[in-house]
């Protein structure tokens, strides 16, 4: 009962939410994702957030054991998944997390560090609604074990050092225009013709 009562308490919040944001999108002039979120509606989303996390996950603890190793391949999932929205640091200071509505969250911030490992795992799995984080969960043993290896990477990184983050840079995913030099120069070490110049695509200059 007291679980019924309390996912009906987190869907009323959401509700209230939903109708909030509407409301101060009309009066403010658009639906831009480019506002800063007012205090109060990211106070309504946390505690909205928190109640509809069912309590048995809430209370799960981190299975993984915490070694180099694992934070070693969680760095480099991390990395390779997490880092175009939540930046190498977890910080979020990204185009696209800056461009989010909500913003990307500080993943070293209070708000995120007091989270149970049980809530950060859920939240990796099954993802977060009416945010851009989506769920990375695929049902399956192994892919549960990366979710809580990176719980143990994202307590780590209030303290990652200059090294991690050098070694992360590289191991981030290749912009097209990177892709498209790194595979230039791989030709031409080969003694291929390089291929013919590309028309620029056409951009809006602000």
């Amino acid at each position: 009962m007291r679980t019924l009562a309390k996912i009906v308490v987190g869907l009323l919040a959401v509700l209230g939410l939903a109708a909030l944001v509407c409301a101060s999108a009309l009066l403010r002039g658009g639906l831009s994702a480019k506002r800063k979120p007012p205090a109060f509606e990211v106070k309504m989303a946390r505690s909205a957030r928190h109640v509809l996390v069912p309590a048995k996950s809430q209370a799960r603890t981190n299975p993984v054991p915490l070694d180099d190793q694992v934070l070693s391949r969680a760095r480099a999932h991390f990395a390779d998944h997490c880092a175009t929205c939540h930046a190498n640091d977890g910080r979020g200071d990204t185009v696209y997390g800056r461009n989010l509505y909500p913003r990307a969250p500080d993943l070293t911030a209070g708000a995120t560090q007091s989270l149970s490992d049980g809530e950060l795992f859920y939240f990796i799995e099954h993802g977060i609604r009416f945010t851009g984080m989506p769920g990375f969960g695929t049902g399956t043993e192994e892919g549960e074990r990366d979710s809580w290896e990176l719980v143990r990477f994202i307590r780590h990184l209030p303290q990652i050092t200059a090294s991690e983050l050098e070694e992360m840079q590289r191991l981030n995913p290749l912009s097209r225009t990177d892709l498209e030099a790194e595979l230039a120069a791989e030709a031409f070490l080969r003694g291929d013709e390089p291929p013919p110049a590309r028309e620029p695509t056409p951009t809006h200059e602000h």
